[in-house]
């Protein structure tokens, strides 16, 4: 066990192969987006497994809000980290993802060589709406617990509404809690009439402890840097040697060199998710490096929807066309297979780059008075987050046509603000029974989330093949 973990914070210690069996199952089953993954990760971790405390989930939660990337993911790596130490990380992050991987390149494979993806809906019709009851109990849950009094009551409803009505950016949102929250103790210590005065510490340990607190996460920073881009050195041996210096200074001699160099970048400025990034992603795959054809995207956006783990796995679905219709010396499969996984490489390194280099500075601030306010604020503004999620996914689940509506100022006409908004009449009643199914099970009878999934997969099959019968 990390020795960064304080009593009280584990309530069962797992075994390292315990905890291998656990992260697996979280892999296989993290349908639904961040949303879904981080109330898998929840009830697993914290109310089933007991394996750390409430306030130490959420504090790992409120500073992969933080972080560009897939949270889900990094989440899962930090709660590894804290148990196992950075092997634990490294196991938690891969099982993670692997499932997912694996699946999207199977479905890469498949729609590559038949070009067809009309099969996957049935297939997966009643897992969205199990993942649906699942985020709903998570939110309250975690509503319960997080919000601790009325100030954290409004930031939770100023998050939510200024990502559903004013559509700001996720991490303006964030930032802007996180400096609520540093105001408001500010504000309750001027107030008291004894505020407290934290002790000095002396001058030597401090200077100590800051060098260690700086050079160490550093060297672990410079490190995974390193092994992140070291995929760079195998693609450049895959050209001819005509330049080296031009090879060496572009990276982009050949298709996998441009798809490893995008998809790093994008790695880096991926606050908001998948659909954060996915108009762009398109925009350069298929105007500018002609990997894709128009509309291919959605397709990839589809598979990667109704696979498990992060729903940026649709970017392992651009790789993967890119090196299967450009596979330089090598069959197409192949070259599919290798564009996906330096899609992949990509894109999840860094999300372990930010955990080992910046989690154990972040431990040790944890007792922080300043921090602490502005992460319990963060926590705050993370169950308006989650309720949006919720929201948008469920609109999307229950509704086949889901629009915005603006609300315009009654003096300029101008839009102030948007909302989604359903076409009520496209209502999809299959979907909203199975709805009712997972959350009688979940609530009622407190099911398992194999037991929920798999009895609304298996009533998804059956409704969709009564459907299709009559």
């Amino acid at each position: 066990m990390n020795k960064a973990i304080a009593a009280g914070d584990i309530v069962a210690t797992p075994t390292l192969r315990e905890a291998v069996r656990v992260w697996a199952r979280i892999g296989g089953l993290s349908f639904g987006g961040p949303a879904g993954q981080i109330a898998l990760m929840h009830k697993t971790i914290v109310d089933e497994k007991r394996w750390i405390s409430e306030d130490r989930f959420l504090h790992a939660l409120n500073f992969c809000m933080l972080l560009p990337g897939p949270e889900a993911q990094q989440l899962a790596t930090y709660i590894g980290w804290l148990m196992h130490g950075v092997r634990g990380g490294m196991i938690a992050g891969l099982l993670f993802i692997l499932p997912g991987f694996l699946v999207i390149l199977m479905l890469s494979s498949l729609y590559a060589v038949f070009h067809e993806a009309a099969w996957l809906p049935a297939l997966f019709f009643g897992v969205k709406p199990a993942v649906l009851a699942i985020v709903i109990e998570a939110l309250l849950r975690v509503g319960r617990r997080a919000l601790k009094g009325r100030f954290h009551d409004c930031v939770a409803g100023a998050s939510f509404l200024a990502l559903f009505l004013l559509n700001l950016p996720f991490p303006l949102v964030v930032i802007l809690a996180g400096a609520a929250g540093l105001l408001w103790m500010k504000h309750r210590q001027r107030r008291s009439a004894a505020p407290s005065v934290p002790q000095a510490s002396p001058p030597r340990l401090v200077a100590a402890v800051t060098t260690h607190a700086i050079a160490r996460p550093l060297v672990v920073l410079v490190f995974w840097i390193l092994v992140w881009q070291s995929p760079l050195l195998f693609i450049r041996g895959l050209d001819a040697p005509t330049d080296l210096i031009a090879e060496t200074l572009s990276g982009e001699t050949n298709v996998f060199g441009a798809v490893f160099i995008f998809f790093s970048k994008m790695a880096v400025i991926t606050f908001e998710g998948a659909y954060a990034v996915l108009s762009y992603v398109a925009q350069v795959a298929v105007g500018h490096y002609a990997w894709l054809q128009p509309g291919e995207m959605l397709d990839g956006l589809a598979l990667a929807e109704t696979t498990p783990g992060p729903l940026v796995l649709v970017l392992c679905f651009v790789g993967f066309l890119a090196g299967y219709r450009n596979p330089v010396l090598m069959a197409p499969l192949a070259g599919g297979v290798l564009g996906a996984f330096l899609a992949a490489w990509a894109t999840f390194v860094p999300s372990f780059i930010w955990i080992f280099a910046g989690a154990p500075y972040i431990e040790k601030l944890r007792n922080n008075e300043n921090l602490s306010a502005a992460l319990e604020a963060i926590t705050a503004a993370v169950v308006g987050v989650i309720f949006n999620l919720a929201l948008w996914f469920g609109l999307h689940v229950l509704f086949a046509e889901v629009g915005r509506v603006g609300l315009l100022s009654g003096k300029t006409g101008l839009p102030i603000a948007s909302l989604s908004w359903p076409q009520w009449w496209t209502l999809d009643i299959a979907a909203l029974g199975i709805f009712v199914l997972a959350s009688v099970l979940l609530f009622r009878f407190k099911a398992g989330i194999l037991t929920v999934i798999g009895v609304s997969t298996a009533a998804g099959l059956f409704l969709k093949a009564a459907a299709a019968v009559l």
